[in-house]
């Protein structure tokens, strides 16, 4: 007004629902869910547990740990918004560092002969991201619903179909980043979509 004070409207705070919404965005968010898959698939494709601790750990840094920490790294200087990378026009350049991490990683581990499953994620985490860096360019596709679909299919390549009863988490994970305005309907059942499918057609054949 007239001493120059600007004022702001009193914003309430979040209701319980995006509260929750908040909460599995960041449980589901890709980093996390890729992570534990590495680890989950690599023990289990192992001769000896050691080994696939080993395997996973190696092949997380490569294809979680390089990515997000260059995400954390922007965000801390501003050059990005937030850890989810929120604005469309912001993702391709940490998609393109996740580009280059995960095929020098992928090429590691073919050289250290990592077993076949192993080899498999890594193809299909690189599939992801060059379909993602080239669909991110017009449209956000919403890529917590791809990664949270795409797990859900390695997991049930890798465990059998009694997997499938977690099939509704995709529904709620879809909720929420729909219920935080991150993303739209049709951008969330997109990316369930494509993640479904490059899991199946790129892991499966390969593992």
């Amino acid at each position: 007004m007239g001493g120059g004070t600007e004022l702001r409207p009193v914003t309430s705070r979040p209701g319980p629902g995006r509260r929750i919404a908040r909460l599995v965005t960041e449980v589901t968010a890709p980093a996390v869910l890729v992570s534990l898959l590495i680890i989950t698939v690599s023990w289990h494709s192992a001769r000896r547990p050691g080994q696939g601790l080993v395997w996973g750990l190696l092949a997380t840094v490569f294809v979680t740990g390089i990515p997000f920490a260059y995400i954390v790294g922007g965000v801390r200087r501003g050059r990005l918004t937030d850890h989810h990378i929120g604005r469309r026009e912001q993702r391709r350049v940490p998609l393109l560092v996740g580009l280059g991490s995960v095929a020098g990683g992928l090429a590691l581990l073919a050289v250290l002969g990592a077993p076949r499953p192993v080899l498999a994620l890594a193809v299909a985490g690189l599939v992801g991201l060059v379909v993602a860096v080239s669909v991110s360019h017009w449209w956000k596709i919403s890529i917590h619903s791809a990664v949270s679909a795409g797990t859900l299919v390695i997991l049930t390549l890798t465990f059998g179909t009694r997997v499938l009863v977690a099939a509704p988490l995709l529904a709620l994970v879809g909720w929420s980043r729909v219920r935080l305005r991150d993303h739209t309907v049709p951008q969330v059942l997109a990316g369930g979509v494509l993640g479904a499918l490059i899991a199946a057609a790129v892991f499966g054949p390969l593992r």
